[in-house]
């Protein structure tokens, strides 16, 4: 194998693992809005679709407060307050 062979496939190696990485990542962002959603829905009924739209396109770190604020949320907006 050729220094430049060995270079690109060192190159191929970094991005795949890269890649799995970051597919791990928004897996997981993934599960924790449908989570949220499951625990709304359980809670307190059918939700709006832009609610659901909304928790779709939120920073995966306020998807994480909010399903945490389900637990001792009396109402709906208390999870968004």
């Amino acid at each position: 194998m050729t220094t430049a062979e060995r270079l690109r496939a060192e190159g191929h190696v970094e991005g795949h693992v890269e890649g799995r990485a970051e597919g791990r990542a928004e897996g997981r962002a993934e599960g924790r809005v449908e989570t949220l959603i499951d625990l709304l829905t359980v809670k307190f009924g059918s939700l709006p679709a832009e609610i659901i739209d909304t928790i779709r396109a939120t920073d995966p770190a306020l998807v994480r407060t909010w399903a945490l604020r389900v637990l001792t949320a009396d109402a709906f907006n208390d999870v968004f307050a």
